[in-house]
């Protein structure tokens, strides 16, 4: 089998990245979160690459940003549709890593 037809691959390259999965966990109650608010809770990755694993998020479907041009201008993150789809293999993996976190 190649590489790119690999289902694990496939899963891997969406959620790859040393943040996303963090990104993700932030996200997956359906709590619509801004920006500030994922940096209190992520506050290991910088802003830069914060805003750029929420990009590839949003440019892969997983993760919706919505814009709200008031006073100041409000951008707030949450899962879409297809990212939700992703919820039971994330908590199969952090059921994983808690059993095996000290092997």
């Amino acid at each position: 089998m190649l590489r790119d037809e690999c289902p694990v691959s496939v899963a891997l390259r969406v959620i790859a990245g040393k943040w996303k999965p963090l990104i993700l966990r932030e996200l997956k109650s359906g709590v619509s979160l801004r920006f500030g608010q994922l940096q209190r809770r992520i506050p290991e990755a910088s802003q830069k690459v914060l805003t750029s694993q929420l990009r590839q998020l949003e440019r892969d479907g997983l993760v919706g940003r919505a814009v709200f041009h008031e006073t100041i201008l409000r951008t707030q993150y949450s899962l879409t549709g297809y990212g939700r789809t992703l919820r039971p293999a994330l908590e199969e993996l952090a059921r994983w890593g808690r059993r095996h976190k000290h092997t």
